[in-house]
């Protein structure tokens, strides 16, 4: 894409998945009703674990029968700026029928913190993880995962030290061109952000990291998983690229939510 010769209007378009997946609002609307009925339905959960001082600050716990299974850390995407961790409870269910534990943090909206402040919180969450993780059913190995703007945060927190690997869906890994759409209103990102908060100009973490898109997503968003695995690649660092094909910003995440998809069938290769 030439960016520079973009209209505001092509910029905002250039990241708006609502506005290029047909039925996003009944998509979401359907993800919700879902994720409520399974978190209602859950009863070997621990739900709304405060680990920080701020609303959001909260964790859902799903143990495993296995203290010891693996963990799938999920975060939820929205751009730093919309939904819930109870919005997306609906797309553990793969993982869950798999035999691993769950856990889903919550963290603060921007604009009510800064980007740099909200990746804080991540690893803030995943300092209690490892501390009070065990006493809640959750003592096995951490596969940090996350979609959209969860997949950024992934990429971010991946050297945390109770983290062993990575799944990185549908990121967002090279900020400069948010800065130019309807995305910044409420990021607010300064030059330093995008400095030291895009993980394509971070330096790369040695631990495996898993890069999974769908073939007709945006193109920022495909080009920025292609281009990280690849400097990931050529820095000789451990992690598969993943493409689904065919899919889209959202049908991705069925392949999560199923026994049988695409990424619940990969996780254990990241162990």
């Amino acid at each position: 894409m030439n960016w520079g010769s973009l209209t505001r209007a092509q910029r905002d378009a250039a990241f708006n998945n609502p506005l290029a997946v047909p039925g996003t609002p009944e998509l979401l609307a359907a993800w919700d009703a879902e994720s409520a009925a399974y978190r209602a339905a859950r009863h070997d959960k621990y739900l709304d674990i405060p680990y920080g001082p701020r609303e959001r600050n909260k964790w859902d716990l799903y143990p495993a029968s296995d203290p010891k299974a693996p963990c799938l850390v999920f975060i939820h995407g929205g751009y730093w700026q919309r939904f819930s961790r109870v919005n997306f409870t609906n797309l553990i269910q793969g993982p869950v029928a798999a035999g691993w534990a769950v856990a889903l943090p919550g963290y603060t909206l921007c604009p009510d913190v800064t980007l740099t402040e909200l990746v804080a919180e991540i690893n803030q969450a995943l300092d209690w993880l490892g501390a009070h993780g065990a006493a809640h059913g959750i003592a096995g190995p951490v596969v940090l995962s996350g979609w959209s703007a969860g997949g950024h945060l992934t990429a971010m927190c991946l050297d945390h030290k109770a983290v062993t690997a990575g799944l990185a869906i549908s990121g967002i890994f090279e900020l400069g061109p948010l800065r130019d759409t309807y995305l910044n209103e409420r990021l607010r990102l300064t030059d330093d952000e995008i400095e030291t908060l895009s993980p394509l100009r971070r330096p790369l973490s040695d631990k495996p990291l898993a890069i999974t898109y769908g073939s007709a997503e945006l193109p920022p968003l495909v080009g920025d998983s292609v281009a990280l695995h690849a400097a990931r690649a050529a820095a000789h660092k451990p992690g598969i690229l993943l493409p689904f094909a065919g899919g889209n910003h959202f049908s991705i995440m069925d392949e999560l939510r199923r026994p049988d998809g695409l990424l619940t069938r990969h996780l254990p290769v990241l162990l």
